[in-house]
């Protein structure tokens, strides 16, 4: 391993970022030169348009036969984006949650995280499995711009109205969209053949195993997308989208990016049984713990963020011990399972139940 592994994989992530933003404004701002109403373009484009670099990363190692960092990146970003990302725009300004988040979206968020471990229960995704994951994706993108566009004819207004709104533009703002998205696919391309590489050569040189590293650096480096829009969301006071985007991307980082890199590969995608055994389990419970959370006065608390926040930095602990084979990773890992979780599951079911009494 030498300096220039860093640079690689440092480069592969500023590419990865730029290319993702460079999509997003190309095709956005080609959406809206066609008709496409804003509130569509926000939960198609824009929502999935930064899980980008998660499709990029996945399909490229999956295509190199290193199934673990395809399959570690999906797993460590879901994980990241629920418990990192939500926790951090939570401690900078609670967070509202809209009632089809909870009532839709979080479910479907749950569901497709137990549907996508039931398919690697064999160890690995074949063509079947990622024709069933890409057609679920089809179909709840397809419902979304029906539910939009349903939404725009009665009326209602949305916070893309602003971004993404009607302009006059001529041909040659055209032609700018058009090269916005060349530009965003070619430094998608680039920036995820830099960062695979990278990672593969620093797993090797530091001894830790491929999924490691996909479930920790490149995981957090392809969710960058994800924490800018969700903080910078918070900031300016668009807490829904905060939110919205997270539930967004990892519905199609679960269903699109794995389905994709199962369908494109000319072989089965294999799955660690250290994954089924740990990463799966841990991806479907922050899943579920965003009901709770959510339930509670539509929103995320201070004291709520801190909680994901601190659960990450637990996660992201026990994913470095067991990979340096410390001992202190079987002591970290009983009080996680018997203690932390015990105790936060049954507080946040009080307080649910107690919320639902409320309302009854």
């Amino acid at each position: 391993m030498t300096l220039m592994t860093f640079v690689y994989l440092i480069a592969g992530l500023a590419l990865l970022v730029a290319g993702a933003e460079a999509l997003v404004r190309g095709a956005a701002r080609l959406a809206a030169r066609f008709g496409i109403p804003p509130l569509v373009i926000g939960l198609t484009v824009v929502a999935f348009g930064t899980s980008a670099p998660e499709m990029a990363v996945s399909v490229q190692s999956a295509s190199n036969g290193q199934g673990d960092i395809a399959v570690g990146n999906v797993l460590g970003s879901n994980i990241f984006n629920v418990l990192m990302i939500l926790g951090l725009s939570a401690l900078v300004i609670p967070l509202t949650v809209s009632r089809q988040l909870i009532r839709l979206d979080v479910p479907l968020m749950i569901g497709a995280s137990l549907l996508a471990w039931l398919l690697a229960i064999d160890q690995h995704y074949g063509r079947l499995d990622g024709i069933l994951l890409f057609a679920g994706i089809v179909a709840y993108t397809a419902f979304q711009v029906r539910s939009g566009l349903n939404a725009k004819t009665n009326g209602e207004s949305n916070e893309f109205e602003v971004e993404y709104g009607g302009r006059p533009e001529g041909r040659l703002a055209l032609l700018g969209h058009l090269g916005f998205v060349v530009l965003g696919l070619a430094l998608l391309v680039w920036g995820s053949s830099l960062l695979v590489d990278a990672a593969v050569t620093l797993a090797r040189a530091l001894g830790l195993s491929e999924l490691v590293i996909g479930l920790t650096i490149v995981a957090a480096g392809t969710s960058l997308p994800e924490l800018a829009t969700s903080v910078m969301a918070a900031l300016k006071g668009e807490r829904d989208i905060a939110v919205g985007n997270i539930v967004g991307s990892n519905l199609f980082n679960l269903l699109a990016v794995l389905g994709l890199a199962a369908l494109v590969t000319p072989a089965p995608i294999s799955v660690s049984p250290n994954a089924l055994a740990f990463d799966y389990p841990v991806m479907v419970a922050v899943a579920v713990a965003c009901l709770p959370i959510f339930f509670t006065g539509y929103r995320i608390n201070r004291w709520e963020g801190l909680l994901f926040f601190g659960y990450y930095l637990a996660y992201a602990a026990y994913q470095v011990l067991f990979a340096t084979g410390a001992s202190a990773v079987a002591l970290l890992h009983t009080a996680l399972v018997w203690y932390a979780l015990p105790l936060t599951a049954l507080t946040l079911l009080v307080i649910a139940a107690r919320e639902w009494q409320r309302r009854s």
